[in-house]
């Protein structure tokens, strides 16, 4: 029994080195495999025990898990849509199979690092097949809500490249300083013209008509302009608001009231235009500030007039910022944030389920996912022209190589001496 043990005991050690030799020959060999995680077998011993004085050999058995906790070194490309995870946590993606065939719902898997390009379709694909995944931002930039703990919003990140967009005006701020003596009794009464330029739905270059009217009053001085604005094209009127200025010691100047008040927001300073069936903020300045329009001394002052949006622009490259955010860059100069990138978590990276490519799936043991800002949480940043290099360190591999190679002969030597032992008992019987 002893005897037979030990034979039992040598040739689960050669199937042990056997399995360690293998996860070691497979992290050499992906030694250069970006976002690859080191496999590792660990030794356990079984122990049978004594039997009336006779110890049994148990031998040994091995488990293999692979280290996807550990974070490789991540290295600069030239690619800005070459995305890597700086600390916990993974990026979303989907096979492109599944987004060929026209699956609504893509089965979600998890990676570290990637390299996307955008495909025919405009897809963000890698060389593998895999197709990255976020949240589609609304038209103005912003992200909805989302499931956390759910992939149902996550959508395949489409780049229409070559794709034109117009960036319509939606913010107009006016600085400048109404004369305070044409509000006088015997001023004229003549009203402040002048054009406002801004940026329409299609890309177009449009004028607003602006104009200061001061009240006239019998007697001293009204503090007080009608502000209307115009579109040329049809003469319509947008807006007709009343201006009253204080002439107080402290607050002389100041925007005091804008007539009527429900059309006015003193904190921002903005009265509401519709142009063209949206909604366009007019800044004329915050109550109680001197930021914005004044009435002061003689004379008319055009200070600025700023505006945001852009003419229709031409798609010229995507990037992905440590947000997570999927940034458009357009040729009139024009960014609008188009997906979010989340950085998913698990309470147990070691227990996801290890796929092909260097993905993941979530597992009874690795416990359910939860989708994080990228940077929130216990997450990372998200890195755009970077990957991750493996975690395999060559070095370190061959040192053990070197001692599985030790350990393996000598459980061989032990099968040959047991064999040596078996044939001296079997010639004591002859």
């Amino acid at each position: 029994m002893t005897i037979s043990s030990s034979l039992n005991a040598g040739v689960a050690g050669l199937t042990s080195n056997a399995s360690r030799l293998a996860t070691i020959s497979d992290n050499i060999a992906n030694s250069s495999t970006f976002g690859y995680k080191r496999a590792q077998a660990d030794f356990h011993s079984m122990v049978l025990g004594d039997t009336g004085g006779n110890y049994s050999a148990g031998g040994v058995r091995t488990t293999t898990s692979r280290l996807i906790g550990e974070r490789g070194a991540l290295i600069n490309t030239g690619n800005p849509t070459d995305l890597a995870v700086n600390g916990r946590g993974m990026i979303p993606v989907t096979d492109g199979n599944a987004v060929d065939g026209g699956d609504n719902n893509p089965p979600m898997k998890l990676a570290t690092t990637g390299s996307f390009h955008p495909d025919a379709d405009g897809y963000l694909r890698s060389d593998t097949n895999l197709v990255l995944m976020g949240i589609p931002a609304n038209t103005d930039g912003t992200i909805p809500g989302f499931a956390r703990e759910s992939s149902a919003s996550l959508e395949p990140v489409k780049v229409n490249v070559n794709q034109f967009v117009g960036n319509p005006t939606t913010e107009i701020a006016m600085e400048m300083n109404l004369p305070a003596t044409d509000t006088n009794a015997d001023a004229s009464g003549e009203p402040l013209a002048f054009s406002v330029e801004y940026f329409g739905n299609l890309g177009t270059r449009e004028n607003l008509d602006v104009s200061f009217t001061p009240t006239i009053p019998a007697n001293g001085a009204s503090n007080e302009w009608e502000l209307e604005v115009t579109d040329p094209r049809d003469g319509t009127v947008l807006g007709t608001y009343t201006l009253q200025f204080a002439d107080g010691p402290d607050d002389g100047g100041m925007l005091e009231t804008v007539d009527p008040a429900g059309s006015y927001d003193p904190d921002t300073g903005a009265v509401q235009l519709n142009i063209d069936g949206k909604d366009v903020d007019l800044r004329i300045g915050p109550h109680g500030d001197r930021s914005g329009i004044t009435q002061l001394s003689d004379s008319f002052s055009m200070l600025s007039v700023d505006r945001n949006g852009s003419p229709a622009g031409n798609l010229v490259s995507v990037e992905v910022d440590e947000e997570g955010m999927v940034n458009a860059f357009y040729d009139n100069g024009h960014i609008r944030t188009i997906y979010q990138i989340p950085v998913a978590d698990v309470p147990n990276p070691g227990g996801l389920t290890t796929h092909g490519n260097q993905t993941y799936t979530v597992s009874n043991d690795s416990g359910p996912f939860f989708l994080w800002d990228a940077g929130d949480g216990p997450t990372g940043s998200v890195e755009g022209y970077a990957r991750e290099q493996s975690t395999t360190d060559v070095a370190t591999e061959l040192t053990q190589m070197i001692q599985t190679q030790r350990a393996y002969s000598s459980n061989a030597k032990v099968i040959q001496t047991v064999d040596e032992m078996t044939q001296e008992t079997t010639n004591i019987k002859r």
